[in-house]
């Protein structure tokens, strides 16, 4: 049964109790969902090439850099964010932060540095190392983009491109939910 058309803009989905089916139907009931939602396919497409990446840089840097640790690198400021703050914006407690940070710091990408504003708090900020380490991830993420373009065309990842920068434009700006 299907509840919802596409002409609603809303994908199809299926009626009845997909979690009472047996194992088998569930997993293919759930394998079809998931096929049919962009974003599962986006979430999981970006795990997996996350995951080519990191084994790329850990071969690169002979370091074991973990997904836990690229979760937090974009919620660093430039300038340093203090550590409470890291763990707000990833929804962790402060000791889980304090123990990713601890291996960056071992690793030389980030140092703590006293915070300006406050003489009894430190932020975390990058180091040299750290910020080279921008320009490596990136140069590893365009040779997996090359890749791809070899595996579905030049054309399809223009296009893949342009629609992903509309949709960061359009959620960026607040013009998407």
């Amino acid at each position: 049964m299907v509840r919802q058309t596409r002409q609603s803009g809303q994908r199809p989905r299926t009626g009845g109790s997909a979690p009472d089916a047996a194992p088998g139907e569930f997993r293919a009931q759930l394998d079809a969902e998931k096929r049919a939602s962009t974003l599962q396919v986006l979430f999981k497409v970006a795990r997996l090439l996350d995951e080519r990446a990191l084994a790329r840089l850990g071969m690169l840097r002979g370091q074991r850099l973990r997904r836990s640790h690229t979760q937090l690198l974009p919620h660093i400021d430039l300038d340093g964010t203090r550590m409470s703050d890291l763990a707000e914006r990833l929804g962790v407690s402060k000791q889980a932060v304090t123990q990713l940070v601890d291996e960056l710091e071992s690793f030389g990408v980030v140092e703590r540095v006293p915070d300006p504003e406050d003489a009894r708090a430190r932020r975390v900020r990058f180091t040299a190392r750290g910020r080279a380490g921008f320009f490596e991830g990136l140069a590893t993420l365009g040779e997996l983009e090359r890749e791809l373009a070899q595996g579905i065309g030049e054309k399809p990842m223009a296009e893949l491109r342009s629609a992903l920068l509309a949709i960061h434009d359009g959620l960026e700006s607040g013009r998407f939910g």
